[in-house]
């Protein structure tokens, strides 16, 4: 993948965006960007460093000596995501890090030995792993879906490493003794797609048709999100890294009990299962139209015992939050280290 990058349409742009952004502070205003309009930005070119197990594939903007933020995407996302939200911290100051999770990307395994494996406390040491690469001691971390629960982890886990905490959907720390317990069925029904890869015509189904899949997760998880097929295939680039369908595939069948971790994680699984709290700054939020499965804010609250704030973003923003709005995404970002 090639990346381009017209350095001052990007910083004039996000300049622009940042101004906007502090005046819609100001009034107190929730700001919701667009949700259909292509970007005008591109990412500077990746990076890649060695860091635990894999050669992680990155953006790196903004000034080099500015606070750090990492972005976090999710499944079936990418880094692209943070297209928009990236000028903006760049532009107010920020070192802004979004790196490709194992399994997407040009992200990459530095051994064809080490295990496939894609538990929530793997993907959580990969974020510290990636900041001791980068000699990064503290930083914001925000995300959402997948990249949201490796920074709960963080947060509740190694507390002096994560500053501060921007969260889509909250708390999202779970367990596979939590993940025995049935739901009512319009809830079991949303996790339809865990079910599916639970089976072995599931993980052929998803290498097979992992582009029709992830178009199908996007409309319904943003069902008012009115992407266009160039965004899309942007971001459907990152599925075809070679351990993509295995680590999808292992992610969701340990949720179940059907896939075994790692040894050297199960104290790590063993204390997010207590499901601790955190006194990290945070800031969570939930868009009006999210039609993935998500916990209500209330249920949550308790679990952020430091300073605290949850926004709703209105304007039909679903799951995708960072990519649909932007704007506010990115305020959180900048407003959290100030609660």
């Amino acid at each position: 993948m090639s990346y381009s990058l017209d350095r001052r349409r990007f910083v004039g742009g996000a300049m622009t965006l940042a101004a906007s952004l502090l005046e819609a502070a100001g009034t107190g205003a929730a700001v919701a960007g667009p949700k259909a309009a292509a970007t005008s930005y591109s990412f500077p070119p990746l990076k890649q460093v060695n860091a635990g197990p894999l050669s992680v594939s990155y953006v790196d903007a903004g000034p080099a000596d500015g606070p750090p933020v990492i972005l976090l995407h999710g499944w079936p996302y990418d880094i692209y995501s943070f297209v928009d939200v990236t000028p903006i911290l760049a532009a107010a100051g920020c070192r802004v890090i979004a790196p490709y999770v194992r399994g997407y990307g040009p992200t990459r395994f530095l051994s064809s030995s080490t295990a496939r494996n894609a538990q929530p406390a793997a993907l959580a040491t990969d974020v510290v792993d990636l900041m001791d690469a980068l000699k990064i001691q503290s930083a914001t971390l925000a995300g959402f879906d997948w990249g949201g629960r490796s920074a709960d982890v963080v947060a509740v886990l190694w507390p002096q490493r994560c500053k501060a905490l921007v969260s889509v959907s909250g708390y999202l720390i779970g367990s596979q003794e939590s993940g025995k317990a049935p739901l009512p069925p319009a809830a079991e029904l949303q996790w339809w797609y865990q079910y599916y890869f639970a089976t072995e015509r599931g993980r052929l189904g998803y290498d097979k048709y992992r582009r029709d899949f992830a178009r199908l997760i996007w409309k319904l998880a943003s069902p008012k999100w009115n992407f266009d097929e160039a965004t899309f295939a942007r971001s459907a680039q990152a599925l075809d890294n070679p351990d993509h369908v295995e680590l999808v595939i292992q992610n969701y069948r340990w949720r179940l009990g059907l896939a075994q971790g790692e040894a050297r994680y199960d104290e790590l699984e063993k204390r997010l299962a207590a499901f601790p709290t955190t006194s990290v700054p945070t800031i969570t939020m939930e868009g009006d139209a999210n039609g993935a499965p998500h916990p209500q804010p209330g249920a949550y609250a308790g679990k952020f015992t430091g300073k605290y704030a949850h926004r709703n973003i209105s304007g039909g923003i679903g799951h995708n939050l960072p990519q649909e709005a932007p704007q506010a995404f990115a305020q959180a970002v900048l407003d959290v280290g100030k609660l």
